[in-house]
């Protein structure tokens, strides 16, 4: 028997899951949650390194006796550190607005082909290298730690990067699976700044005498080590604050045609290449929850969802990666100005405002597994979707109708569960992710969406492609 604490951070919200493996059973529990709520500093919004360090103490203190730990987060945002360790600056938060014109910046010095051509990500400007070319404290850099490795380092000293949560930042060469000399040195940047790389499921140093180990320390091969699939051609959704939809290759795909449609390569946690889109995911919803609390009354999630369904059909739409909708702030009034722009009826009431919201997004993932599949040539049979979007089963239902192909949601806790495989492979009580999945394909509850698809999905879909483009 095991017992194992899972810290599953994302970009709103921090959580600890201890979970006890025995005989082939896990069983798990949260033990500590708390908001992750960015901070402003000189004007830019930073990660609050102490206050989230102060919540993994207090976690690891409540989880009382247990055998390893390990971190998992969001990708590409990052901390700089001095020679003796200390941080430079607090840690940038993806969001915060610095990287607005880091696009032209890099492109002065590399072509977006070259670039994609040697990392296989998507190309976007929070991607580590986009905000690297607007930190004024790399040169004075001993070394830059992704997240899970920052906070695994102030638990054991230790600094590490671990593989899928490196392959998130643009800087890595997806073929050799190693640094891009020529994208480091286009920019001037040292490969010493890098710790060493390691692998998935490595432990990684001690806090306390228990062992720290680095699992997939991005949340989304987290995820994705955790899908229960049992077909010959599933597709993944793992949906929380983004959306992140792909299959797994075993090889990249770094074509002209994969760059243009902003399909990404990263590593999973079992080696094999997860080929995907990323998409503004519930983030949408939780932020236009917020700005109504403060300009008309604090709506629940559950109510949210309800004036949703009683609302409108295919009213209008959203892309929901368009730049103006992605900083915080005022969305349900951005929501609006981008319908009224592209000759839409303007939502009026909440529950237009969020139906609006819903068909995007289900709209938006089936564009990304169409142009995923004209990439890979898969025809995908299943799509899993996991973590919190599980919840959301109007989220769910809509998926399932858009796609016209059955959506399993589950399980919910994904991502930990994901966590948890690999401390257990880092242990040695479990040999493979292969044997993980099976696990918990036969001990995790999952909900199966067989909707109708519909033709006026057909013709919504139409109408979706064409908004976009404006």
């Amino acid at each position: 028997m095991k017992t194992v604490l899972a810290f599953d951070f994302g970009a709103s919200t921090g959580r600890a899951i201890k979970a006890v493996y025995d005989k082939g059973t896990v069983s798990y529990e949260e033990v500590h949650r708390f908001d992750n709520i960015p901070k402003t500093v000189d004007g830019h919004v930073c990660h609050d390194v102490d206050m989230i360090f102060g919540e993994i103490v207090k976690a690891i203190d409540k989880a009382g006796d247990i055998d390893s730990i390990a971190f998992d987060t969001w990708g590409v945002d990052y901390a700089l550190l001095s020679a003796d360790g200390r941080l430079l600056h607090e840690p940038f938060h993806y969001r915060d607005g610095r990287t607005a014109d880091a696009l032209e910046k890099v492109f002065e010095k590399i072509t977006p082909d070259e670039l994609y051509g040697e990392t296989g990500n998507q190309i976007m400007n929070i991607n580590t290298l986009f905000q690297l070319v607007c930190d004024e404290n790399v040169q004075k850099a001993d070394k830059l730690l992704f997240m899970p490795d920052l906070f695994a380092y102030l638990l054991t000293g230790k600094k590490v990067c671990e593989m899928s949560i490196a392959s998130t930042s643009q800087m890595l060469d997806m073929k050799a699976k190693n640094w891009s000399k020529k994208v480091l040195d286009k920019f001037g940047i040292t490969e010493r700044l890098f710790p060493e790389l390691c692998e998935s499921a490595t432990v990684n140093g001690e806090y306390k005498g228990i062992p720290v180990i680095s699992v997939a320390g991005h949340d989304t091969q987290c995820a994705v080590a955790a899908m229960p699939a049992k077909t010959e051609n599933p597709a993944f959704l793992s949906c929380g604050t983004w959306s992140l939809i792909g299959c797994e290759l075993d090889e990249p795909v770094m074509t002209k045609q994969s760059n243009a449609l902003e399909l990404s390569n990263e590593l999973g946690a079992n080696g094999k290449i997860n080929f995907l889109k990323n998409i503004s995911g519930l983030w949408l919803i939780q932020e236009t929850r917020r700005n109504l609390s403060e300009t008309d009354r604090k709506y629940s999630y559950n109510e949210l969802e309800m004036m949703a369904r009683d609302s409108e059909r295919f009213r209008s739409f959203i892309d929901p990666d368009d730049a103006s909708l992605s900083a915080h702030g005022n969305l349900p009034d951005k929501i609006r100005a981008y319908c009224e722009r592209t000759g839409q009826p303007v939502p009026e009431t909440t529950g237009q405002l969020v139906r609006c919201i819903y068909e995007s997004l289900a709209l938006k993932y089936r564009l990304a597994l169409e142009q995923i599949s004209q990439c890979t040539g898969k025809e995908f049979d299943v799509l899993h979707l996991m973590g919190g979007g599980t919840k959301d089963g109007f989220l769910c239902e809509l998926t399932a109708q858009s796609l016209g192909i059955p959506v399993i949601a589950g399980p919910i806790e994904a991502t930990a569960l994901g966590n948890i495989v690999l401390q257990l492979i880092a242990l040695g009580e479990i040999k493979s992710i292969d044997e993980g999945r099976r696990i918990i394909a036969e001990t995790q509850s999952v909900r199966t969406f067989e909707e109708a698809h519909t033709p006026d999905w057909d013709e919504a879909y139409e109408r979706f492609c064409q908004i976009i483009k404006k």
